[in-house]
């Protein structure tokens, strides 16, 4: 239908001046249509877009979501025997009497701890041969219990200098934290008095080879 009222039209026109002739073909540009993007098929065919995610997709990425925070239960459990020196080149040890403090020497075997994941990012941290856990009380003071309570729960936490710190998960002083701290001489430091950036509550854990002895 088209090409016969097209080749009619050239027919009937051919008498026509150039000028009108070529605005009889503009006409028909005008009433002619394009073909759209979308309907081309091949290498330079408009890549059609994706409909959006429905409600449906996005619950299920929610409830994914939720299982992979539920599943930082595996760390609970993990054990890991290690020694803890500090950044002033002291072990931490427990002896037998459930006394904390820190020594240069590095054959002392109650300086053998066993760390124990017992929540996301809290540890339980034990004397291997003294089987007293390390404490921080209320007050902050640093002392060998030895049943596990709310005072040896510890959050541990790597910190930009690669050393951990271990601050007491139950009890803060002032709305701040209190760490397992041992000074300049290896003694113990009161909670109240440390902070994170103070590098006398920095310790950078030790593989232990008990084998060894060390």
């Amino acid at each position: 239908m088209f090409t016969w009222t097209v080749t009619q039209g050239a027919t009937a026109c051919s008498s026509l001046r150039p000028s009108s002739l070529l605005l009889l073909l503009f006409l028909l540009l005008l009433l002619c249509p394009l073909p759209s993007a979308g309907s081309h098929s091949g290498p330079g065919a408009a890549v059609p877009r994706l409909p959006r995610a429905t409600n449906a997709s996005s619950s299920a990425a929610t409830v994914v979501g939720r299982h992979v925070r539920s599943s930082y239960n595996h760390l609970q459990g993990d054990v890991r025997k290690r020694k803890l020196i500090s950044f002033y080149g002291f072990f931490l040890r427990i002896d037998k009497n459930g006394k904390v403090n820190g020594t240069k020497n590095r054959t002392d075997h109650y300086t053998v701890l066993e760390i124990k994941s017992v929540d996301v990012g809290v540890v339980a941290i034990r004397g291997l041969h003294s089987n007293y856990y390390l404490a921080i009380s209320k007050k902050g003071d640093l002392y060998g219990a030895r049943d596990f309570g709310e005072d040896c729960r510890l959050t541990e936490r790597i910190e930009e200098n690669r050393y951990n710190t271990y601050a007491s998960a139950e009890w803060k002083n002032r709305k701040k934290f209190m760490f397992v701290g041992l000074n300049a001489n290896g003694k113990p430091m009161k909670g109240k008095r440390t902070r994170r950036k103070n590098t006398t509550t920095h310790f950078l854990p030790l593989l232990a080879l008990p084998a060894l002895g060390v």
